[in-house]
């Protein structure tokens, strides 16, 4: 069954290949979305796949990789809308 994921990262997630490690991760799980670096320092994500590829990103992100300090995640499970192709980092503008 196809999930879709909003998932919100903070402590020291960004400088430490946190959306790198990510996106490689979804395309080898595979999982379709995006993730992005916010200006208060937390990483957004939005992630939609099959619920057992999307939980084991999630315990991912609750340690994400080597270089990253993750203090806290807060996430949202929301509709699946099949709106996305493949998984991109992309910037907040």
């Amino acid at each position: 069954m196809k999930k879709r994921l909003h998932i919100f990262v903070s402590g020291k997630v960004q400088g430490v290949s946190f959306r790198h490690n990510a996106r490689e991760l979804a395309e080898k799980l595979p999982l379709v979305g995006w993730i992005c670096n916010l200006r208060d320092g937390r990483v957004e994500i939005l992630v939609e796949g099959e619920d057992h590829k999307i939980q084991e990103f999630l315990s991912w992100c609750y340690k994400g990789p080597i270089e990253a300090v993750v203090q806290d995640v807060v996430f949202d499970f929301e509709k699946p809308e099949g709106d996305f192709f493949d998984f991109r980092i992309t910037y907040q503008e």
